[in-house]
């Protein structure tokens, strides 16, 4: 270890001809490749011991104290020679790299007891700067009544894994907990023999409760008395914490904006990505202005299988996820009460395999068997606009609840003014490795074939499927951004959001502006693959509007259809055929299932008339010379 100096910053790109550049530069004096400011978090024996100004190991600067800056983020790390228990516990909580950190490697310090281990941290919650982020019990005083509550139920989410992984005292801890704008961050797990109860976690938000904002300390209060007094009412506990967020939410305004581009990309002459809606969607609304999707449903899907197997399913994974979708939207508007959000995470995720089956079907039919199967991923955003009402009989239309259903590597991120945020995990091997426990992300991501995927759309039947269903609560300013991995490759999304967050969020850029800007960086910085990109503004403040060139902002829910058309009726019933016996369920959870039964069959039918007009509209291309394609995977 030694103090001296700040020490040079080295450049990851191996054909740098000076990779040394000064701490604080963006970009690297020799190559203009963006540099990579990584900071760690050192915990184990003997770490608070080193003070900040210190190099440790020629490597890793100390910033601040525990916060080290991997000088040569470039090189590998030192990895344990096995998976101890605490390693393993953040591996199996990969899925939550929202809210918690990963190990990205070892350090030893030589400091007694020898069979310590120091893990160095990363995903930590700390600034551009590496200073840590404020503790929750720091901001709580400043803070408005929805994040209030939004931050006490993302606590509630994470106790189950926590305590599953004996590492549940981590939300205990005031100094672990972080908050960076909405997201609460853990700094680090702690984990031991004694694992704290319901009632502890209780205990330990009394503080805060006391000094909730007023208009929900009484709400507060009375949930606080169930989880010290009930300690099996985990279930209801969580059922009135999101009525009480549900609440609070759609009191604020909320104004929609989104367009989508596709783009073949400057190596492809063929586009076997698929999104909606496109921009030409969004247009034809004022001619046609029935399509009660938008704004609320965006979708990228980027095909897996080559031409004439990779559009054919990305578009056919578009088109019959619609009507679903809207199905799903008709039923909720139609209900009473709050559907929970576990039921919609089943339902969204029930949607995603009856799409799978109907490529599945198609993959069948053609005689399609193992690489040659045809398949797509699916990055999907709902922004499902549930009415609510307050205990003084207030009616409110829009709870601000976003939903999020990825399958494969196309990804979705949120943006603001001050952050960009990786919102998705992408099904690939190297997450795979990590999830299960096998590896760190950083061994596992060096290995032949780690970016390969570990699931997509109808390749498989789907009881293997395993999608993957988050909920988000929209209470600031944002943009959602779903793309293909023709953008987010090489980390362009994290390296350019800055050029249009600003711009867009202040009115300075139209959307279309911006998507179109998103799809030039993919073909400028990367070039290798198909291109897809949809955005959509999200608006919480009352005056704030987005400069739109030719989208509708929407504010309220338009009303939505509940039952087929006389003539889908004709097409989609059959008085003949018995209906199947249905056991006993949620009157919403089983009218929905009619309603996929359906809608399935449509879908179905959707799919052989998309299979007849491709089988026309190629056999009339054969006498057109064609390039061979290079498969997209």
């Amino acid at each position: 270890m030694s103090t001296s100096a700040p020490p040079p910053l080295y450049c990851t790109n191996p054909a740098c001809p000076q990779p040394r550049n000064p701490l604080g530069h963006e970009i690297c004096e020799a190559c203009q490749t963006p540099l990579t400011y990584r900071y760690l978090w050192a915990t184990g024996a003997g770490v608070t011991q080193i003070q900040p100004g210190q190099l440790v190991g020629n490597r890793y600067y100390v910033t601040f104290p525990q916060v080290w800056l991997d000088t040569k983020p470039g090189a590998p790390p030192l990895l344990p020679d096995s998976l101890s228990e605490s390693i393993l516990s953040y591996l199996y909580l990969h899925p939550y790299r929202l809210h918690l950190p990963g190990v990205f490697g070892v350090y030893s310090l030589g400091v007694p007891p020898e069979t310590a281990e120091t893990l160095l941290l990363d995903n930590i919650p700390v600034d551009r700067r590496g200073q840590l982020f404020p503790t929750l019990v720091e901001a709580w005083p400043k803070t408005n009544p929805v994040r209030q509550v939004y931050w006490l139920w993302q606590m509630l989410q994470l106790w189950v894994p926590l305590t599953e992984q004996g590492a549940a005292y981590s939300l205990l801890v005031k100094e672990n907990l972080r908050v960076d704008g909405w997201r609460v961050r853990l700094r680090e797990l702690h984990q031991g023999k004694i694992q704290p109860t319901q009632r502890d976690l209780a205990e330990s938000w009394t503080a805060l409760i006391e000094t909730a904002h007023p208009t929900i300390q009484y709400r507060l209060q009375s949930i606080h008395q169930l989880m010290r007094h009930q300690e099996d009412s985990l279930k209801e506990v969580a059922s009135q914490f999101n009525q009480l967020l549900m609440e609070q939410a759609a009191q604020l305004p909320l104004h929609l904006a989104v367009t989508g581009l596709t783009n073949a990309g400057v190596k492809r002459s063929h586009n076997e990505d698929s999104c909606y809606p496109h921009l030409q969607d969004v247009r034809n609304l004022y001619i046609y202005p029935n399509d009660k999707l938008i704004p609320y449903l965006s979708i990228v899907c980027d095909g897996v299988g080559g031409h004439d197997g990779g559009e054919v399913a990305s578009q056919l994974a578009v088109q019959s996820l619609k009507p679903l979708i809207h199905s799903l939207m008709a039923e909720i508007a139609n209900q009473e009460e709050l559907a929970p959000p576990e039921l919609i995470m089943e339902q969204l995720q029930e949607i995603a395999r009856v799409v799978n089956n109907v490529i599945a079907a198609q993959n069948n039919e053609q005689g399609r068997e193992f690489r040659q199967r045809m398949g797509t991923t699916l990055v999907m955003a709902l922004q499902l606009p549930q009415k609510v009402i307050t205990p003084e009989g207030v009616q409110l239309n829009n709870c601000h609840e976003l939903y999020l259903l990825n399958i494969g590597d196309s990804r979705a991120y949120w943006i603001t003014q001050n952050s960009c945020q990786q919102l998705t995990v992408d099904d690939d091997v190297t997450n795979r490795e990590v999830r299960h426990g096998r590896s760190l992300y950083w061994d596992a991501a060096q290995r032949s074939g780690s970016g390969a995927l570990t699931q997509a759309l109808g390749t498989r039947e789907a009881e293997f499927l395993r999608p993957t269903v988050q909920r988000f609560i929209i209470e600031e300013e944002g943009l959602l951004l779903l793309c293909s991995d023709g953008l987010s490759d090489n980390e362009r999304v994290e390296q350019c959001w800055q050029e249009f967050s600003a711009s867009v969020l202040n009115g300075e850029q139209s959307l279309e502006s911006a998507v179109q800007g998103w799809i030039d960086i993919a073909n400028s910085k990367n070039g290798h693959d198909n291109v897809s990109a949809v955005l959509t503004y999200f608006g919480v403040s009352p005056q704030k509007l987005v400069l739109v060139e030719t989208t509708p902002l929407l504010t309220q829910p338009e009303p939505l259809e509940t039952e087929p058309t006389e003539a889908s009726k004709v097409l989609l019933y059959d008085e003949s055929v018995p209906e199947p016996e249905i056991q006993p369920a949620p009157k919403s959870a089983s009218k929905f299932k009619e309603v996929v039964f359906i809608l399935t069959i449509f879908a179905i039918l959707i799919a052989g008339g998309f299979g007849v007009w491709w089988q026309v509209s190629q056999s009339q291309m054969k006498s057109i010379p064609e390039q061979p394609i290079t498969p997209s995977r």
